[in-house]
């Protein structure tokens, strides 16, 4: 059990993270100048949501509620995928399917799975970049911040309220990035590991609103 824990510790999940987005942009398909291709493969983008919960777990249990819904969101986009693998290796078939059937905007469905999958990453890109700028800001501030800009917007009062809530039980930033750092991590070293995560995930991001947008999903608010 010890010698598990510690190679589990020799590799954090932002590099997990950070080793996921590269390979995905090595081997991203090429466009071609007369039909550009949208591609985002399914696996590797659940894979790194949920490496989100992970970090999440780290957070606390005051991330409770945010965790249950990614989790639920990748298990919904993962059962569509296993229904038919290959045709769904690229989430945009399947927003393109539901679209069609007319169900992209059902409470149910995994179009809206990918959304909040989408918004819970935006959420995380905007946590670590604070956190990379000033690693002594308070754990409070950072998240309500964070949470201010990716998710609030989009979140009914009930959801805003319990986040209200739970700002009021999290570690301190300091606990955080030791919980987040790898055994023969420093400070300095995570501080670069979270700058290079984070500018990985920024045009990921903002390929995947394009998507949003062009299937009419971006403005989408929770009930």
């Amino acid at each position: 059990m010890k010698r598990r824990r510690e190679i589990e510790k020799s590799s954090s999940e932002i590099r997990s993270a950070i080793e996921e987005l590269s390979m995905f942009i090595k081997l991203k398909p090429k466009d071609n100048l007369d039909a550009p291709r949208i591609h985002i493969p399914t696996k590797p983008f659940l894979h790194l949501c949920n490496l989100v919960l992970q970090v999440l777990d780290k957070i606390g249990p005051t991330m409770l509620v945010l965790r249950q819904d990614i989790h639920q969101n990748i298990q919904r986009l993962e059962k569509f995928c296993e229904s038919d693998p290959s045709k769904y290796a690229n989430v945009v078939e399947i927003l393109k399917k539901e679209a069609s059937e007319g169900n992209a905007r059902k409470k149910t469905s995994c179009s809206k799975a990918f959304l909040w999958l989408t918004r819970s990453l935006d959420f995380m890109v905007a946590l670590l970049q604070r956190l990379a700028k000033d690693p002594g800001q308070k754990m409070e501030q950072a998240v309500e911040e964070s949470y201010n800009i990716a998710l609030k917007p989009w979140h009914g009062w009930i959801s805003s309220a319990a986040f209200k809530v739970a700002l009021k039980l999290l570690p301190d930033s300091v606990t955080f990035m030791n919980i987040l750092m790898a055994k023969d991590e420093t400070y300095d070293n995570l501080k670069e590991e979270m700058q290079t995560l984070t500018s990985l995930l920024v045009p990921f991001l903002e390929e995947i609103h394009s998507i949003l947008r062009l299937q009419g999903l971006d403005m989408l608010k929770s009930k």
